[in-house]
């Protein structure tokens, strides 16, 4: 089978598993919808007032809905990111990016009891962190090396202030929902979430589609990039500030969730290959179906719903472990 009808058999089979999932998030949950029902509704029919159409219009679309943004947001960051730095192993957290918004959220609901606020500095905190990690880094120079010691020690000097926080927040109220969002989480996602987030995302899920392209050419080195015309500086830096603003419109609307953009573009990888015109379309379509599966087991799998961050972390440890094997095997280091 040649290579261009791999790609296409991958990318339509990935895309039916994106639309059976979410019609199966729609369904499913303490509460089991009819599927024909759910259909009808969807489409206009059916008796608006009624329970079903509460629980579906009003809780199970908007989660779904943002549960395909945000695991295409965080897998398309990841393979970016990953990119960039020509490092498999970076994801947002390297570039302080989680850390940051975490604390931003944390420092909303010590402030405020309002969702705006958190979501708002949570946003803004993830986006100075990699502002901060620019500026730092352009100045010392902006190579691969410099940005992600620069982030590490963004990420701590935010990791810290988290703990502040915690330690001079509620013990009885605030504490206990920042422990919560921390632990990642649909459960308060509602329509109200859903423009905030879908505008962040369609325009950065656009603009990384369009430019994956240079994404392989981001993997010269700067003199021969340079030699060619490309501003690989510049550019790297604009899809860094591109896939902050994505992993942080998802931190602030859904918590902390890790694992999804450092294991998601490694399956693309051995998917489709490491043209980044194929990779970043794969890694987008295996995210949303990632995160609609891992919701719907955390609503039904317990009486009490499952935090997303521990699922994702139950599961992506072992997940990386195949993978980093499966690498090292391909390289013939084993």
């Amino acid at each position: 089978m040649s290579g261009a009808r791999v790609w296409r058999t991958t990318w339509i089979s990935l895309l039916g598993v994106v639309v059976l999932l979410f019609a199966v998030a729609l369904v499913v949950g303490r509460y089991p919808l009819p599927f024909r029902e759910a259909i009808r509704l969807l489409f206009g029919f059916g008796d608006r007032n009624s329970l079903d159409a509460a629980i579906l219009l009003r809780v199970r679309l908007p989660r779904a809905l943002a549960a395909v943004m945000i695991g295409a947001n965080l897998s398309g960051a990841g393979a970016v990111f990953q990119s960039s730095f020509q490092n498999p192993l970076v994801d947002s957290r390297i570039l302080g990016i989680g850390s940051a918004a975490a604390f931003g959220a944390a420092l909303g609901m010590l402030v405020s009891a309002s969702p705006a606020t958190v979501h708002l500095l949570a946003f803004a905190f993830g986006v100075l962190a990699i502002v901060l990690v620019a500026a730092i880094g352009w100045r010392l120079g902006a190579s691969k090396l410099v940005l992600v010691i620069v982030g590490v020690l963004i990420s701590a000097l935010f990791t810290s202030l988290l703990g502040l926080v915690k330690y001079v927040a509620d013990p009885l109220s605030t504490l206990p929902a920042i422990t919560y969002w921390q632990l990642g989480s649909l459960s308060r996602v509602d329509w109200s979430a859903i423009p905030g987030l879908a505008s962040v995302s369609v325009v950065g899920l656009g603009l990384f589609f369009a430019l994956r392209w240079r994404l392989n050419l981001l993997a010269l080195s700067d003199i021969e990039g340079e030699s060619l015309g490309i501003h690989v500086r510049a550019e790297r830096i604009a899809l860094l500030l591109i896939g902050t603003a994505l992993v942080a419109v998802s931190v602030a609307t859904a918590g902390m969730i890790g694992w999804v953009g450092l294991i998601v573009p490694h399956i693309a990888r051995l998917l489709v290959g490491s043209d980044h015109r194929r990779v970043v379309p794969v890694s987008l379509l295996i995210g949303a179906a990632l995160m609609l599966g891992l919701d719907a087991v955390a609503r039904t799998a317990n009486v009490a719903e499952i935090p997303l961050g521990v699922l994702t972390g139950v599961l992506g440890v072992p997940a990386f472990l195949v993978l980093f094997w499966t690498m090292i095997r391909k390289k013939g280091a084993v």
